[in-house]
């Protein structure tokens, strides 16, 4: 990838929106309900950085096991989406976080067509579009409900380029499954991993093992660093 991209794809949690609050503590809550032990955001991440737990249900259903649960997925899957969406949508839901600024999102719509590839299903990806008014500067978007295989696996990343050359994409992930995806799918990949951060200092030398052209501290920054590759 030399010139501005012709494709700008981004992975959603943690890049376009801060999760902290809502789908990090969710999985948080959702462990320590069932096996009654405090668990960190530092822990999370940890699980994080293994490939294969870019889906939070998977991922909370493997921890709570790990630490004596007996509960099975579809326990956990359930309390974890009661906890998410609260009722009405006042749940952890409701504290998620627009990140990447309107003025840059829209010079970016302007020089490159704007995809998402996510792991989310489709429902939690609307609901965040429509509640942060950002819905119209993205053309293509695909879920965890349009794909076979999820991440690590490139289908999804495959689909939103639709036969488009890969050298004129790049995928913005923060995690170990977006590089894989990336790597496999053979589109360049920028990662984003927050300043000062439990995943930067755990994740940022995997995520350039595995090929990520950089690691930048914000998706604010991407712009710049596009027209510096011009």
């Amino acid at each position: 990838m030399q010139k501005f991209p012709e494709l700008i794809v981004f992975d959603v949690d943690g890049v376009l929106v801060d999760v902290q609050g809502s789908f990090h503590a969710t999985v948080l809550e959702t462990v320590k309900f069932f096996t009654g032990k405090r668990v960190t955001h530092s822990q999370l991440h940890e699980w994080k950085n293994r490939p294969g737990f870019n889906d939070d249900w998977k991922l909370s259903t493997a921890w709570v096991q790990s630490l004596g649960g007996k509960q099975e997925y579809a326990e956990i899957k359930q309390k974890f989406i009661e906890l998410y969406w609260g009722k009405n949508g006042d749940g952890n839901v409701a504290r998620e976080k627009w990140l990447l600024a309107r003025p840059e999102l829209r010079r970016l719509a302007k020089k490159a067509e704007l995809g998402i590839f996510t792991g989310r299903v489709r429902e939690e990806m609307e609901y965040t579009l429509e509640r942060c008014k950002t819905r119209e500067f993205f053309k293509r978007i695909v879920t965890a409900d349009d794909v076979k295989q999820g991440k690590p696996s490139p289908e999804g990343l495959l689909k939103v380029l639709n036969r488009r050359a890969k050298e004129k994409a790049v995928y913005v992930g923060d995690n170990i499954d977006d590089a894989l995806a990336a790597k496999d799918g053979g589109v360049p990949f920028v990662g984003i991993l927050r300043r000062r951060s439990d995943e930067r200092k755990q994740r940022m030398a995997k995520l350039e093992e595995l090929g990520a052209l950089t690691i930048l501290n914000d998706v604010n920054e991407l712009e710049g660093w596009l027209k510096s590759r011009e």
